[in-house]
């Protein structure tokens, strides 16, 4: 026997007695999965959303996606920096009146910023809407401070 066929019948040995002592056992290591929740007790705070409206709309677009449709939108805010962009569905993001609605929130710059031109000033934005979601929608309006904008079937 040469030593190659020696060291593994060893090393077999040693794994198969190991079976005694499960902490050693690598295949013993970890049992099965368990379901763990990450849901606090008593559920999670509400958060208010302090973001306000964009200033305006500047434009709104809603474009084909496999299995639904992405709703786009550029806002201007009044300076520069603004950031941390969403458009938010209201009513849990059912129609009502065949009328999908969305506030276009952003967040103020921190620091004090610039002016700037128009162009430099533009937030971009979009969210995914669900066939099943769509279905029964004539019409989807993005609302800002000064304005909104919709776009109908």
């Amino acid at each position: 026997m040469n030593r190659s066929t020696l060291a593994a019948m060893v090393a077999l040995g040693l794994l198969a007695g190991c079976g005694g002592l499960s902490s050693l056992n690598p295949f013993n290591w970890f049992g099965s999965s368990e379901e763990v929740t990450l849901t606090p007790e008593g559920g999670y705070a509400l958060v208010d959303d302090n973001r306000p409206l964009v200033s305006q709309v500047t434009e709104m677009a809603v474009e084909p996606f496999p299995g639904g449709a992405i709703v786009r939108a550029v806002g201007l805010p009044p300076r520069q920096g603004w950031w941390d962009a969403e458009l938010i569905p209201e009513n849990d993001g059912r129609a009502v009146d065949g009328v999908l609605r969305f506030r276009f929130v952003v967040a103020a710059p921190r620091q004090p910023t610039r002016e700037g031109t128009p162009m430099s000033r533009e937030v971009s934005v979009g969210h995914y809407v669900s066939d099943h979601r769509l279905a029964g929608v004539r019409r989807i309006e993005v609302i800002g401070a000064q304005n909104a904008r919709s776009s109908n079937r």
